[in-house]
């Protein structure tokens, strides 16, 4: 029987380790800096084992991982390069769902040399995003076609009866980890032409796109396109792009909330003794006589009653109410306000919508055009769409590890049909598939990829 180590019991861990618990050759320890959930997810299994650890605790991280033979660290990513370096060591397969950093990639050779398997980015985005895709871009090189361009898009958002808050976002992840992402650079290439999109002006370049079957949503760049046209095998090709759906009017609050200065890490104020009303004060220069609103609208350079006014009231940001955090930056405040105010009640629904668009040339036919599209609703009372849809691959994937179905070694990436094909099988048992539509386009339908 096959050990697998689960570091991490959080958001998204529920539906990977119920999938591994359901196979009747794997052993699954859950570990976790607290008990409760790591107890919750294995409850009385027979297979199924939880402890308390903190991973900064090198010793028993080092046992932990030697006793198992599959890691699956669903840990911050930054803790990734610690824990491969510690499987390569061990000699233990790796699984998680976080982007391959440098750090991660530049050990490929020695784990390859082992004979080991670091699986990477086997979630959703990244993840589902990598298979749905691949699937479709070697059936097209099977039937002898060439994908000209590629444009995809991905966005968890809440489902449109639990939308009920003015920035029509709420947190199924990390709010840290998207006012990071908030920064990025991004770049793509459309019409055979690199577009470079610098962080400061992420959420001005944007436009709307919809989706069949779901809506219309605000679509801007998800960092540098680019390397998935080597990694996709798409060389040649005209357009290449990756976007984040979010919902009309959100790049514009989030440019605000960013020349604003709520994403500074570097100014630091004692919350014990300040409010949030005087900081925003401090950051527009504000006089204790001034109106505050008229001097943040003064300096985004907005009308006083503008929308971003009142979301910025909404969330709290204009309270004398002091929020007894200590000593912490500006950023970690607006993260502490975002996990108050965006967060999802009991029996709320969250939404993931994927949504991919290819351009395709046959010989001797007219330009196709394949539509593959992704919307999954989260279960009132059970798991969340993004649970759903990074757990399952997650587990599914360590699952094809454990039972010997991959012999791919290496630090790789779901782009192959031995690790695409079984997971997007059985994901959509789960009922997370994806529905394609294919269609003739005609010349000014070309490369159109905004909608007016």
């Amino acid at each position: 029987m096959k050990k697998i180590l689960v570091l991490g019991a959080g958001l998204v861990a529920r539906p990977a380790v119920h999938y591994l618990l359901d196979l009747p050759e794997v052993a699954v320890l859950v570990a976790d800096q607290q008990m409760e959930p790591a107890q919750e997810l294995v409850g009385d299994h027979s297979r199924g084992i939880a402890i308390q650890l903190d991973v900064n605790d090198s010793a028993r991280l080092h046992n932990l991982v030697a006793d198992a033979d599959i890691v699956v660290s669903l840990l911050p990513w930054s803790f990734h390069p610690r824990v491969g370096r510690l499987c390569l060591e061990l000699r233990k397969h790796l699984v998680t769902a976080s982007y391959v950093k440098e750090e991660m990639r530049s050990i490929h050779a020695d784990v390859k040399a082992k004979g080991l398997l670091f699986l990477n980015e086997v979630g959703v985005d990244p993840g589902l995003d990598h298979m749905s895709a691949m699937q479709i871009i070697d059936q097209v090189h099977s039937d002898g076609g060439r994908v000209d361009s590629f444009f995809s898009y991905c966005g968890g958002l809440p489902a449109l009866e639990s939308n009920n808050n003015p920035l029509g976002y709420k947190f199924s992840w990390s709010p840290e980890g998207a006012m990071l992402a908030a920064m990025n650079d991004g770049r793509y290439l459309e019409h055979g032409k690199v577009i470079e999109v610098p962080g400061d002006q992420l959420f001005e370049h944007y436009w709307l796109k919809s989706v069949p079957g779901a809506g219309v949503f605000e679509a801007y760049v998800n960092r540098d396109a680019l390397p998935y046209i080597g990694m996709y095998g798409l060389t040649g090709v005209s357009g290449m792009y990756r976007g984040t759906l979010r919902n009309v009017g959100y790049c514009e609050t989030w440019d605000f909330i960013k020349k604003l200065g709520l994403l500074n890490q570097k100014m630091k104020f004692d919350f014990d003794e300040v409010t949030p009303r005087e900081v925003l004060a401090n950051i527009v220069s504000c006089g204790p006589a001034d109106d505050l609103r008229t001097a943040i609208a003064a300096y985004l350079k907005i009308p006083v009653h503008s929308l971003t006014l009142k979301k910025l009231e909404w969330l709290g940001l204009l309270s004398d109410r002091r929020l007894h955090l200590g000593t912490v930056s500006v950023f970690d405040m607006f993260a502490h306000t975002l996990k108050s105010r965006l967060v999802y009640d009991e029996g709320e629904m969250d939404l993931l919508v994927m949504h991919h668009e290819f351009e395709v040339l046959f010989p001797e036919q007219p330009r196709q055009r394949i539509q593959s599209t992704l919307i999954d609703s989260g279960i009132p009372g059970g798991d969340t769409s993004m649970s759903r849809t990074v757990g399952y691959p997650v587990g599914i994937a360590a699952g094809l590890v454990a039972t010997g179905k991959v012999d791919l070694t290496g630090v790789q990436i779901p782009v192959h049909p031995q690790i695409y094909d079984p997971i997007l099988a059985e994901c959509e048992k789960k009922n997370i598939r994806f529905i394609e539509r294919r269609s003739e386009l005609s010349a000014d339908e070309r490369s159109y990829w905004g909608d007016v």
